[in-house]
């Protein structure tokens, strides 16, 4: 699991819609799984999950799938989590966890690109998740802006 945290927020961030996240990744693995989820982290530690999302490797260019990745290829995944709304505290943190299995949640995937249902064996998959400015990995949050309007008489 690879975790991103933010500093303590100065002030209420809200966030209501769809989260994408946007994964720049490798893997040795004939075909593999990765996950996000959203977490509100509050002061006193405690986590909790918001939203998640799982996209199949060989699933990314279309629901149908069939167009498994060349292992050490480097793909953009777009993940997209489930809506959410949720109104981020002052002190509280964002925190985006990305993982390459959400077994028992979704089914397990075994790394070996073996149709769903005919797997036999499973393959440890070795993952390399990129954040430079080329490959650019991040999270699109759909931030709704913190105004307010008072009618006056």
């Amino acid at each position: 699991m690879l975790v991103y945290t933010s500093q303590p927020l100065l002030e209420e961030l809200e966030v209501t819609g769809i989260p994408r996240v946007i994964l720049h990744a490798a893997s040795d693995a004939a075909d593999t799984d990765f996950a996000s989820v959203l977490v509100d982290v509050h002061p006193n530690g405690r986590a909790v999950p918001l939203a998640e999302g799982i996209l199949r490797a060989s699933y990314r260019n279309s629901v149908d799938g069939g167009d498994p990745p060349t292992p050490g290829k480097v793909y953009e995944y777009q993940i997209e989590l489930n809506a959410v709304s949720n109104a981020f505290l002052p002190g509280h943190r964002l925190r985006l966890e990305i993982l390459s299995s959400f077994f028992p949640k979704y089914d397990r995937n075994p790394n070996t690109g073996d149709p769903p249902g005919e797997e036999h064996t499973f393959k440890p998959a070795h993952q390399t998740v990129y954040h430079d400015p080329d490959r650019p990995s991040h999270i699109v949050l759909p931030i709704i802006p913190n105004t307010v309007s008072i009618a006056k008489d």
